[in-house]
């Protein structure tokens, strides 16, 4: 059976914020929801608690690009809306490591392969991958294993 506990989360949360007459908060995570619906459609079973937290960090991600081009365009109000997204979207990912222990784990890594080049970053990245995967923002990970290897 699959653990389907991050989507009975979010299926609460939608009840809740419904009652409460939280309009956003409902649009947001009704707006999740579809999206896992209709992943679930495509690959025709559920998904489990990995492939969720997976495409809510993909939202979050599209919500960032968003603001930013918002903020850039001068469009202030449609830019905090996007930021409010994420932040009612952040709620439902595992807790995220600070960019200070991304940097441990990054150096640990790092070590235990001997990676001393910039070609190496492929291998670990690939190591680090499983290990951040839900738990870092994956292009802040890569940006400091670029740092740690030009240095």
């Amino acid at each position: 059976m699959e653990d389907n506990s991050l989507k009975l989360l979010i299926e609460e949360a939608i009840k809740v914020s419904m009652k409460g007459r939280e309009r956003e908060r409902t649009t947001t995570l009704r707006m999740a929801m579809s999206e896992i619906k209709k992943q679930e459609i495509d690959k025709k079973s559920d998904l489990d608690k990995e492939e969720i937290t997976l495409l809510i960090q993909r939202m979050i991600k599209q919500r960032k690009d968003s603001s930013n081009q918002f903020q850039s365009a001068g469009r202030e109000e449609l830019a905090l809306k996007e930021a409010r997204e994420i932040k009612i979207l952040s709620e439902f990912l595992p807790a995220q490591l600070s960019e200070k222990e991304i940097i441990e784990v990054v150096k640990q890594v790092v070590e235990t392969l001997n990676a001393k080049t910039t070609q190496d970053i492929g291998r670990v990245m690939s190591s680090l991958k499983t290990n951040l995967q839900g738990k870092a923002d994956l292009s802040l990970v890569s940006k400091i294993v670029k740092e740690s290897l030009t240095k």
